[in-house]
């Protein structure tokens, strides 16, 4: 059973899988790591499960088999639309009593390929379209935005404003910084904050999104900014699902501190041996 469901929930993994690689590669910088511990695992609501058992009649073999269902069935959700349950059905059934199948385990490989291309290939095409649209909204929005009061224009793209300017230093690229910020769509829709979380971001400032590592280089400390960051400055194509592809961002920052890195203590003498 559980190699049935590993090969059945397949190309409903490839499909979660393609929707998650699309969301950075491996040098992608993030714009400031979290600075907090994930939270605990919600803990399983209480059930009754004597109602569960009335439900089925006291057949347990009925509650395993319809748990099992809905598993396979959220699995599933991902290419529904693809699918034909009763072919599912069928196969399920055939493969269960072992009896033969219409597809042989080298003919099933080989639809398996061509339905993991056909859903990369979907997959692909739908980035695309996002990301040509993120890219010509954030392109629309910063033509605006730069014509506004206060509003000021780098070499590189990056527009900032300045809410508030602090009397402290201002960082070096290889310094690392105390910031609170909260990141926003253009839409409005907010995707992070180190406020909500009740906890400030530290970080080395070379290793955050491109929009960061200059913008901040630009605060004394104890200034607010507002960053206006162009999707080349920030993510890119690898945007993370909850910004998506080619987004231009929106951060408001305050900078709170440079932290500058402790200097390596010398190593203590060794005793002098006689």
């Amino acid at each position: 059973m559980t190699k049935f469901l590993s090969k059945t929930l397949t190309a409903a993994a490839v499909a979660a899988a393609l929707a998650a690689g699309s969301a950075g590669a491996a040098d992608t910088k993030p714009a400031a790591p979290a600075a907090h511990a994930a939270p605990a695992a919600a803990a399983a609501p209480a059930v009754d499960k004597a109602a569960i058992d009335a439900k089925f009649k006291g057949d347990k073999k009925a509650e395993y088999s319809y748990m099992v269902g809905m598993d396979v069935g959220r699995g599933l959700t991902t290419i529904k639309d693809d699918i034909d349950i009763t072919v599912v059905v069928k196969a399920l059934e055939a493969t269960l009593k072992g009896e033969k199948t219409t597809l042989t385990e080298a003919e099933a490989l080989a639809v398996r390929q061509d339905f993991m291309e056909k859903l990369r290939g979907e997959q692909m095409a739908k980035m695309k379209a996002e990301a040509e649209k993120n890219q010509k909204e954030g392109d629309d929005f910063l033509a605006k935005n730069k014509a506004k009061k206060g509003v000021k224009v780098t070499a590189s793209g990056l527009q900032y404003e300045v809410v508030k300017e602090g009397t402290g230093p201002k960082p070096v690229k290889t310094d690392s910084v105390t910031v609170n910020y909260v990141g926003t769509k253009i839409d409005g829709t907010e995707f992070d904050s180190s406020i909500k979380r009740g906890q400030p971001a530290k970080f080395p400032l070379a290793n955050v999104i491109p929009g960061w590592t200059e913008g901040l280089q630009l605060m004394p400390v104890g200034s607010e900014y507002k960053f206006f960051i162009p999707a080349k400055l920030a993510y890119g194509e690898h945007g993370p699902p909850q910004i998506g592809p080619d987004a231009t961002l929106i951060f408001d920052v305050t900078l709170i501190s440079i932290d500058k890195p402790e200097a390596a203590k010398p190593a203590a003498a060794e005793p002098k041996k006689d």
